[in-house]
C-alpha cells in the first residue's frame, strides 16, 4: 500500500520526527498519570494486576479509536506497569514475512509488541501471526518445491498490541485472537481541560484557567490536538512578550489559525460548506466529496469524519454523507442558503 497522505494543518499535523519527540515527552508513563478513558483504563489495570499475579502474560489487547486519542500511549504504559520491554512497529513498515519473524524472535517473556494500524496488515503476514499469537511459534517455510519443509520456530509468550482506526476492516480471524478490547472515545470537556493543564506544567509555560478551558473545548476532545495546539499558544504568548498563556492569547492565536469554537478548522468548514452548497446537504458518496475537497477517501475517513460524526455535525447513510441542523447553525446557514440545483437542469 502506499503511504498515507501527509496532512499539514493545526489540527492534523503531519508526522514528522521533531514533532513525534515533542508528542513523547507529554505522554504518561504510568496508568495513574492517564487522564480520562475511566472506565477502560479501570478495567485493564485489573487484568494487568492479575497477568503480574499469575506471572503469565497479559492476554493479547485490541485498541480501537481516531487518531490522537491514546492507543499508542496506553500501550507503552502497559509494558511499564507489566514491567517488560516494549517493542513497535506499524502493519505498513513489515514488507515480508520474515519482518515479522525478526521482530517476534528478539521478543523477551512478557513483552509488550505494538503494531500500529493492523488493519494494514498483509495477508501472508497475518497468517504467520495467528500461530503466534495462539501457540507462541512460527511456522517458516525452508526450502523450495519438493525439498521444502514447515519448521515451528518458538517464540517468548508475549503481548500483542494492535491499535486500528478502522476496526470493521480487520479479519474476523484476527479479531477472535485478541482477549481484551478497548474503544477509545474522545474526551470529556473536563479531562481535556486536565490534559491542557499538566502539557502546560511539563513545556514550563502558565496558563489562565480560562484560556485552557476555550483552548480544550476547541481541541476536538482529541489529547493529540490539544498538546500541539498549546504549543502553538505558547509560541503566539512568546511572539507577544507575555509570559503565560492568556485567555485574550487563545483567541487571537485559534482565529489567526482559523479554528473555531468547536475546533473546526477551514477544511472541515469546507466540507460542510460542500456539501451544502454543492449537494443540497446531502447525501453524497465518500469518493465524490474527497474529491470535492481534494483529499483521499483515507484521509476523509480518518481525520475529518470521525469528529464531524461525533460533535453531530455530519452523519453517514447508506446514500452518503448529510449535514445536520447543527451543522447549518454552526455555519450560519439555513435551508434557504441550499441551492435549488433543479434550476440548472432547466
Amino acid at each position: 500500500m502506499g503511504k498515507k497522505r501527509e496532512i499539514s494543518s493545526p489540527v492534523h499535523p503531519e508526522q514528522i520526527e521533531g514533532e513525534d519527540e515533542r508528542d513523547m515527552n507529554l505522554r504518561p508513563r504510568r496508568m495513574a498519570e492517564f487522564i480520562g478513558q475511566q472506565v477502560m483504563k479501570g478495567n485493564l489495570s485489573v487484568f494487568i494486576s492479575a497477568a503480574k499475579e499469575r506471572k503469565e502474560s497479559l492476554d493479547h489487547l485490541f485498541l480501537i479509536g481516531p487518531p490522537g486519542l491514546g492507543k499508542t500511549t496506553l500501550a507503552q504504559i502497559v509494558a511499564n506497569e507489566l514491567g517488560t520491554g516494549f517493542t513497535q512497529t506499524s502493519a505498513p513498515a513489515m514488507e515480508k514475512p520474515k519482518d515479522l519473524v525478526g521482530l517476534l524472535t528478539n521478543l523477551k517473556k512478557g513483552d509488550v509488541f505494538f503494531i500500529d494500524e493492523i488493519h494494514r496488515l498483509k495477508p501472508a503476514i497475518e497468517e504467520l501471526l495467528y500461530i503466534a499469537m495462539e501457540d507462541f511459534e512460527l511456522d517458516w517455510i525452508v526450502g523450495q518445491g519438493p525439498m521444502a519443509r514447515t519448521l515451528r520456530i518458538p517464540v517468548q509468550p508475549f503481548t500483542l498490541v494492535g491499535a486500528t482506526t478502522k476496526a470493521g476492516i480487520v479479519s474476523s480471524p484476527l479479531i477472535s485472537r485478541f482477549g481484551i478490547t478497548c474503544r477509545f472515545s474522545f474526551y470529556e470537556q473536563a479531562d481535556m481541560e486536565a490534559i491542557v493543564h499538566r502539557s502546560a506544567g511539563l513545556l514550563s509555560i502558565k496558563i489562565d484557567n480560562d484560556a485552557a478551558a476555550l483552548l480544550a473545548k476547541s481541541s476536538r476532545g482529541t489529547p493529540r490536538v490539544a498538546n500541539r495546539l498549546l504549543r502553538r499558544m505558547r509560541d503566539f504568548a512568546q511572539h507577544s512578550g507575555e509570559t503565560y498563556i492568556t485567555m485574550q492569547i487563545v483567541r487571537s492565536g485559534l482565529q489567526r489559525l482559523e479554528i473555531d469554537s468547536l475546533g473546526l478548522e477551514k477544511q472541515d468548514r469546507d466540507i460542510l460548506k460542500i456539501i451544502v452548497e454543492r449537494y443540497r446537504g446531502g447525501p453524497v458518496g465518500a469518493e465524490t466529496l474527497a474529491i470535492s475537497i481534494g483529499e483521499s477517501v483515507e484521509t476523509l475517513e480518518d481525520y475529518y469524519e470521525p469528529y464531524l460524526i461525533q460533535a453531530g455535525l455530519l452523519q453517514r447513510s447508506p446514500r452518503g454523507r448529510m449535514v445536520t441542523s447543527i451543522a447549518y447553525g454552526h455555519l450560519g446557514l439555513s435551508a434557504a442558503d441550499t441551492p435549488d440545483l433543479s434550476l440548472f437542469n432547466n
